[in-house]
């Protein structure tokens, strides 16, 4: 009799969790925060969890509306329905309630919204796996579930308040303080960051600042700040690029020094701070650059002839000549 009890409780349990979840529905239990800069307006999303690819099913974002984190046991439709409705013009917390009160696996999920005002909303549910909670504070809401520890949360909410910067370095803080506080229970796999614009251009290109994910990965964190730190350079680049387009050499200069700042061991960034120093007839300053270069990989100088027909290099043909015999 004991043995056909116990098997009806697993059978009653069994299917009192299949109601609510689904097989849509990944174990993305995690850590995360939406947050906004108030100085800028942008907004963003970051997430990190045991989970392959989580990028792809925790952040969300719209420029001009708002970011949204769902996770635990993860209902998706909480990211575009969210998103749809603080578009409409509903504040997070009412837009969050509509779609919790619709949603039959509420206790599973664990949910923060936030829109371009910095307004918050939070659900962390009962049945989420301990450690789990949220915090939330001035412009950002942290949340957390399956972590080994209770203290992830608040340390991810005074990282993030005491951290100077813009939105990535101070979310990549606040992610980093997750992990020292051991984070998810199981271990770490992948991580993600989204930013958007707080006022939309209405061109997707000009509205997303920032999409980088880390699929798989030993140390997801670390790689990620790594990636935000070549983002970085390459906005660099491509601000350069622009300028360099417009004439303005003086500028596209600078902005390519930037870039090899933040990425020194890049060559590509050298290749094209030394064409705008041969744009600038500097060119002591620009020969060792490029025979470094060329030295690495000489198809840099077989570019670097090319680049006087689509008159992104305006040389002598004597200089030239010069430059290619480095």
């Amino acid at each position: 009799m004991k043995t056909v009890k116990f098997l009806l409780i697993v059978i009653v349990s069994q299917s009192i969790f299949a109601q609510s979840y689904k097989k849509s529905e990944p174990f993305t239990h995690t850590y995360s925060i939406v947050a906004r800069d108030s100085v800028t307006g942008d907004i963003g999303v970051a997430v990190q969890s045991h989970w392959f690819s989580v990028g792809s099913v925790v952040t969300y974002g719209k420029a001009g509306v708002g970011v949204v984190a769902t996770q635990s046991l993860v209902n998706p439709m909480y990211g575009p329905k969210g998103l749809e409705l603080m578009a409409e013009g509903k504040a997070p917390q009412e837009a969050l309630n509509l779609l919790l009160e619709t949603d039959t696996g509420n206790a599973y999920r664990q949910v923060a919204f936030l829109d371009v005002n910095g307004n918050v909303a939070t659900h962390t549910g009962d049945l989420c796996i301990e450690a789990a909670g949220h915090k939330q504070g001035k412009n950002f809401s942290v949340q957390a579930n399956m972590m080994l520890n209770n203290t992830v949360w608040t340390a991810m909410a005074s990282a993030f308040e005491s951290t100077k910067g813009d939105l990535s370095t101070r979310i990549l803080a606040a992610l980093k303080a997750a992990e020292n506080e051991k984070g998810d229970i199981r271990g770490k796999q992948s991580a993600a960051i989204l930013i958007v614009k707080g006022k939309a251009t209405g061109n997707s290109w000009e509205d997303t600042i920032m999409d980088l994910r880390v699929e798989d990965n030993e140390n997801p964190i670390q790689e990620l700040e790594r990636l935000v730190t070549i983002h970085k350079a390459y906005d660099f680049m491509n601000k350069g690029d622009l300028a360099m387009e417009k004439g303005d050499t003086k500028a596209a200069e600078s902005l390519y020094l930037n870039a090899q700042k933040l990425f020194p061991e890049n060559i590509e960034m050298k290749f094209w701070y030394a064409i705008n120093l041969l744009n600038n007839k500097q060119y002591e300053k620009a020969r060792p650059v490029l025979k470094e270069i060329y030295k690495a990989d000489k198809n840099w100088k077989t570019l670097t002839s090319r680049l006087v027909k689509s008159k992104l290099l305006v040389i002598s043909a004597e200089e030239l000549n010069a430059v290619l015999k480095l």
